[in-house]
């Protein structure tokens, strides 16, 4: 008996469905065949019904349709016919019906308004288009009128007339100011829908000149502006609060009247001082989730994608604490007509019956009328085969000349829809698409797919002989498809031969040959066994194989399941494998693969390296593999598998492991099945449907698993519905307008049979709307455009073959696609924490307007100006990122006393939304930086000056300058702290009344209103005489001041010299006479005995001190007094002092004429009113020091 099964050959031809919908007779897409049959004309392009166009371009009106033979073009105007060729502005398009008007050289646009409607015709039919409006577009020109001043009152309210000029398509309204910024809008004030500027109540700053309308026509990209409005806001005191009334709508009720699938906008505005609040409710029922959005501060209700379940009764109510005021609006959703079933293209073979079917709603109820190749069915000319019963046409007993095309009309007064489906009757003899005499070669025991593709009308019928006169071809050892393949499940040698197909219906017959070979498999006959090796030996794997000789095997091994090493030890032969001075990285598992071009084998061995050899009283081996497989009880989706163990050499198997192939999916790949306990020798097995299974048994012990066994025979299960669905289901958008649903897709052995497709169903969610479904092949992605942004939907794959589906499959929730927030946070607030800290407030935006999987907030902060130098400088904006749903932040790193802006936007996985207005904060003051310098100059016996720079940041109003100073003696003790305050306009000052010949230490800071700055110090000195002035001189911070005085004219001092000389000259006389007697004169003695180690020699060089040990020579230095030779302190000169240094040493003889210094290892502190040591060296010191 013959057996049956609809699943594709090895190479299935696509199949066309006419115009890409259903049709009777399925057309394989063959080329040539496709160039040889007749076609009515489909529609495949056309421009909208309502085509408004740029009167400065060109008019291009679009027409493109297909057909065999290829169709011809023509229009009507205005419902007549027009001739194109009368108009030189008008052109055709080669081998189109789309229409070019040349308005650019000369033409004029308003000459070709009007409706405009293709035709497409060839000898099977005619098609039709749209009836295409064809309108320029306007953007007239503002009326010109008389403004008048508003004079209000305050707390009145107001409306500025915009009342824009009638333009196609209508203007987008906006109020601007002079300098072309938007006018800012609140609950207070507000733009309504038809443009008006709405003030609930008036204020103060509501006065201004330049309230101007702006209407802009998007499709002429031109912006029209209206006269200014001049507003004055006088007031009263006081002010009269009022209770709510609206200003628009007007009145109690009115009605509003929306069509299906239309986006609903209903608007309220009130008065009243406070500024009422709206709330919006429907009366008996709820406002529709997921759908309804409150815009221009909740004045305005937005309600989405409406249905008839959308009409009802609004009502709007405006409250402030002075009362409350409503207003109903009763919405009628009507719809434009909308398919619920449209016709579809009919392909049918002469004597078929069909029909076409037409079926629209809407409200009210469309009309449904038919027409016959662009003309009334009811004047059509008579087939007596078509039978028209309302929506839907009859055929009955169809010929060729019934091919047509009819246009379905569904009409109502809100509009209409057209929809051409043609009838094309075929009538053809049978064609064999598959090439003659092709050669199939297949491995003995797998499925042979002979292919024997056909075309034919009516359709043919397919039947299969084996050779030139062989007998039709019947059994169970065959299965015929319905695309014509015949498969021979389990091939065998004498399948071999040559296969003829014939094809027949009443216009004829045809046929073909095909060829079969039959290959013996290839075989490994001699695998590579496990071995063990010493270290530094050699080993080789054997692989000889058995292969059809008409077959080129390629053979190549693995280590590892990897390449070779790229190494000279390695010596591939033709039947084996040598490994040369094996090393321990050698270890591991070698497969020997063989290749051909029909099928593939592998066997793997195992490379064990060892120190020494094994030892040789027991060996012990992985075992032996099992043999002698059976099968037995075959059952649709069980079988048992028994077997015999092979030898365990010297240790128990501890369980067999069982695998599979599959010869129809994936043959050659070898699959986990289960495992048994070791002593176990049969198993029942679970079998999956539409299988090829062949079982192989594998012996594991404690060394390891043997060689799998010989494979079993074959066992074919039988086709199924799928048992599971699709795993990890998601939908996911990447436009805002398209939701991507992804799958995983099911390994072949899933299938459970041929013809694997999935079912792709979809709806939004929490709406009341049918599934959307869509029948795929084989793959894991699906794009449904035109969605809603952002929207739910509940998604399902249900996977199918050609025998039924599989189990219904779960929902999941995915998203449409993204797109960028809508709104701005509102009510940003800014809390001033300190100088350097702020911290920012926001209402969060709703969730509804953020378009998207909200991400969080960025805060965008910059500096203005600083408020002390009133200077504007490059704005750098810097952003702050708020995760979640965060409301607040803290903006660190302010500059003191400046003055900032911020605004506030919404991120979601899309992008940024709009930013919130500007707000302006202003950071307190500072405490100022330390003064930019200090330089003491014009030193004389009583008095400095001192100049300074301001600081390099004030922050804040500098409100004076403190300056401290002490004296400091020879023993570096500092005097008594004098203070002075001075103004902060001033920049130099001249201290008078000081001690000649004294140094002085200063502190120089300045100050704000918050406290002082940090400051900066400098010495200086004052003249001993009008000699010379005293410099004192800082080096890198090691060398020391001198200050010299012309003092060797001096009589007191000539007289020490002399003395000085005469001790010298006494000193040398008696070391002489002390060294000739061999001993040490009492100074001597005296240095021995006394001798400190911290007291090093002077330098001959320069006379200074030799380094000195101290520990404290190592600190670092503290902020001293030394300053450079202009004496002016910065921030990046050396804070090094001499006086750490200890330069007013006191320098006196011994009586042995040795130099003693006393160092003064104190280090300067801050300023204190008690006497510190902090000593400056002596001019008299320091000459002495060279004596």
């Amino acid at each position: 008996m013959m057996k049956k099964k609809s699943i594709p050959a090895s190479k299935p031809f696509l199949i066309l469905f006419l115009c890409q919908i259903i049709s009777a007779l399925d057309v394989p897409l063959d080329s040539k065949l496709l160039e040889e049959l007749s076609q009515p004309p489909t529609i495949t392009h056309q421009s909208p019904k309502d085509y408004i166009v740029d009167p400065r371009e060109n008019i291009v009106i679009q027409c493109e349709a297909k057909g065999k033979p290829p169709p011809s073009f023509s229009w009507t105007r205005n419902g007549t016919h027009f001739d194109i060729d009368k108009d030189a502005q008008v052109t055709m398009k080669p081998n189109s019906g789309t229409l070019v008007i040349n308005i650019m050289n000369g033409g004029k646009a308003e000459a070709y308004e009007g409706v405009y409607q293709c035709t497409a015709r060839n000898e099977r039919g005619a098609a039709i288009s749209n009836n295409i409006v064809i309108r320029p577009s306007r953007s007239p020109l503002w009326t010109k009128e008389k403004l008048e001043p508003h004079q209000v009152r305050e707390g009145d309210s107001l409306v500025l007339h915009c009342r824009p000029p009638v333009g196609l398509p209508p203007p987008i309204i906006f109020w601007m100011d002079n300098a072309f910024q938007r006018l800012p809008q609140s609950e207070r004030v507000s733009q309504g829908l038809n443009g008006d500027l709405y003030f609930s109540n008036v204020q103060p700053e509501d006065t201004r000149e330049d309230y101007i309308c702006y209407a802009r026509f998007n499709h002429t990209q031109t912006i029209q502006q209206k006269q200014p409005i001049s507003v004055k806001v006088f007031s009263t005191k006081p002010v009269t609060e009022r209770q709510p009334i609206l200003l628009t709508p007007t009145g109690s009720t009115s009605t509003k009247v929306e069509l299906r699938g239309n986006v609903l906008l209903l608007e309220c505005i009130a008065a009243g001082l406070p500024t009422p609040v709206i709330r919006w409710i429907k009366e008996g029922g709820e406002l529709p989730a997921n759908r309804t959005f409150f815009e221009n501060f909740k004045k305005t209700l937005k309600i989405i994608d409406v249905s008839e379940a959308d009409s009802g009764n609004y009502k709007c109510i405006a409250r402030n604490t002075l009362g409350s005021v409503h207003h109903v609006i009763s919405v009628t959703v009507k719809a434009a007509p909308y398919w619920i079933t449209a016709p579809r293209n009919l392909v049918l073979s002469p004597g078929e019956d069909g029909t076409l079917i037409c079926r629209a709603n809407g409200n009210p109820k469309p009309s449904i009328s038919w027409l016959a190749n662009g003309v009334p069915i009811a004047i059509a000319p008579e087939d007596p085969s078509r039978k028209v019963d309302g929506d839907t046409i009859i055929f009955s007993h169809v010929q060729e000349r019934s091919s047509a095309v009819y246009q379905c009309n569904a009409s109502n007064e809100y509009g209409y829809l057209l929809a051409n489906a043609f009838v094309n009757v075929l009538a053809e003899p049978p064609r064999i698409l598959t090439p003659a005499n092709k050669l199939y070669q297949v491995i003995a025991d797998s499925p042979a797919l002979l292919d024997c593709a056909y075309f034919g009308s009516p359709k043919p019928e397919i039947e299969w002989f084996k050779g030139v006169k062989g007998s039709i071809l019947r059994g169970n050892e065959y299965v015929f498809h319905d695309n014509g393949t015949l498969e021979i499940p389990v091939a065998q040698k004498d399948s071999t031969g040559t296969y003829t197909c014939v094809a027949r219906n009443e216009l004829g017959k045809i046929q073909n040959e095909v060829h079969l070979e039959i290959k013996d498999p290839t075989m490994i006959i001699k695998q590579p066994e496990y071995k063990v090796v010493q270290r530094y030996g050699q080993v080789s794997f054997e692989c000889i194989i058995k292969h059809d000789s008409t077959l080129l095997p390629t053979v190549i091994w693995l280590k590892d399941n990897d390449e070779l090493p790229d190494d000279e030890r390695f010596l591939v032969g033709k039947d084996n494998l040598t490994i040369m001075n094996v090393t321990d990285k050698d270890d591991g598992t070698y497969t020997c693969i063989v290749n051909t071009t029909l099928d593939s084998v592998s066997a793997s061995a195992v490379l064990t390296v060892v120190a020494a050899p094994p030892t040789p009283a027991i060996i012990y081996a992985r075992p032996n593999p099992p043999f002698d497989l059976e099968l037995t009880g075959q059952l649709e989706r069980s079988i048992e598998l028994s077997w015999i163990p092979g030898d365990e050499n010297n240790s128990p198997i501890t369980h067999f492991v069982i695998e599979y192939e599959d010869g129809l999916h994936e043959p050659g790949v070898w699959h986990y099945q289960t495992e048994v306990p070791g002593t176990q020798t049969t198993v029942q097995l679970k079998l999956s449907p539409y299988v090829n299974y062949s079982f192989r048994v594998v012996a594991v012990n404690k060394i390891g698993r043997s060689q799998p066994s010989e494979p079993s025979e074959q066992y074919l299960t039988k086709s199924a519905n799928p048992d599971e669905n699709p795993a990890n289901v998601q939908g996911v958008g990447s436009e805002p307008d398209n939701l991507v649903i992804t799958w995983e897709s099911l390994k072949g052995f899933q299938s459970n049979g041929p013809g694997l497709q999935y079912k792709v169903s979809w709806r939004q969610k929490d709406v009341d709307d049918e599934w959307t479904s869509v029948i795929v092949a084989n793959v894991s992605k699906y794009i449904v455009s035109g969605t809603p942004t952002f929207v739910p939907y509940e998604i399902k794959v249900q996977a199918l073959n050609d025998l039924g589906y599989a189990p219904e499959p779960s929902e999941v929730i995915g998203h449409s696609g993204e797109d960028l927030p809508m709104v701005a946070p509102g009510n940003v607030q800014v809390h001033v924490v300190n100088s350097t800290l702020a911290k920012v407030h926001w209402d969060p935006v709703p969730l509804k307007t953020v378009r998207g999987h909200l991400q969080g907030y960025k805060v965008y902060y910059w500096k203005v100006q600083s408020l002390s130098r009133r200077s504007r400088r490059h704005v750098e904006k810097k952003i702050l990122t708020f995760r979640g749903n965060k409301t607040f932040g803290m903006l660190p790193g302010l500059e003191p006393y400046s003055s900032y802006k911020l605004n506030v936007r919404v991120v979601n996985g899309k992008g940024e939304g709009p930013a919130s207005p500007d707000k302006v904060f202003k950071t307190p003051e500072g405490v100022p930086s330390s003064p930019s310098y200090l330089k003491i100059t014009n030193p004389t016996l009583d008095s400095l000056t001192l100049e300074w720079g301001s600081p390099t940041h004030p922050n804040g109003v500098l409100t004076s300058y403190i300056l401290k100073f002490q004296p400091i003696n020879n023993t570096h003790e500092l005097g008594p702290l004098v203070e002075i305050r001075i103004p902060a306009n001033e920049s130099s000052l001249i201290l008078k009344n000081l001690n000649y010949s004294t140094r002085y230490k200063f502190y120089f800071n300045a100050q704000t209103s918050v406290g002082s700055g940090s400051q900066i110090t400098e010495e200086a000195v004052t003249i001993m005489d009008e000699a010379g002035i005293l410099h004192p001189a800082v080096g890198a911070g090691k060398a020391m001041a001198s200050r010299q005085v012309d003092i060797a004219t001096q009589g007191w001092f000539i007289g020490l010299m002399c003395a000085v000389a005469l001790l010298i000259l006494i000193l040398l006389i008696v070391c002489f006479i002390r060294r000739n007697k061999g001993g040490k004169y009492p100074v001597k003695e005296k240095e021995d005995a006394h001798a400190d180690p911290e007291i090093q020699p002077m330098k001959e060089d320069d006379g200074t001190f030799g380094e000195y040990s101290d520990a404290e020579d190592h600190k670092p230095l503290k902020k001293g007094s030394r300053t450079p030779s202009d004496r002016t302190v910065k921030k990046e000169d050396s804070d090094d002092s001499l006086v750490d240094y200890g330069e007013g040493v006191n320098g006196q003889f011994n009586e042995d004429g040795s130099f003693i210094g006393q160092y003064s290892g104190k280090k300067e502190k801050e300023p204190a009113e008690g006497n510190e040591s902090s000593e400056a060296p002596s001019p008299v010191n320091a000459m002495n020091s060279f004596v």
